[in-house]
């Protein structure tokens, strides 16, 4: 009984180390700052593709946005 306890519990923690040793191995993970550098990317290509829209049209691109950014900036704490 106790050798097949001991067995068990040895196959286990064969497992856990060939699971840990493949993780530690594995060089196809992608890193936080990758994701991160990828993030600001997008958003400043966002933010440059806007500026040639609002530099195109000589207008205001998302009139909504517009308003409640103001009414942002107006906001006098009242209300």
């Amino acid at each position: 009984m106790f050798k097949k306890f001991f067995k068990k519990v040895t196959r286990k923690v064969d497992n856990a180390l060939i699971n840990a040793t493949c993780a530690l191995e594995s060089r196809k993970a992608e890193g936080y700052v990758d994701t991160g550098v990828k993030i600001l990317i997008a958003v400043v290509l966002g933010a440059l593709v806007l500026s040639l829209l609002y530099a195109l049209l000589k207008t205001t691109v998302m009139a909504t946005v517009t308003t409640r950014v103001a009414g942002l900036f107006n906001y006098n704490g009242t209300t």
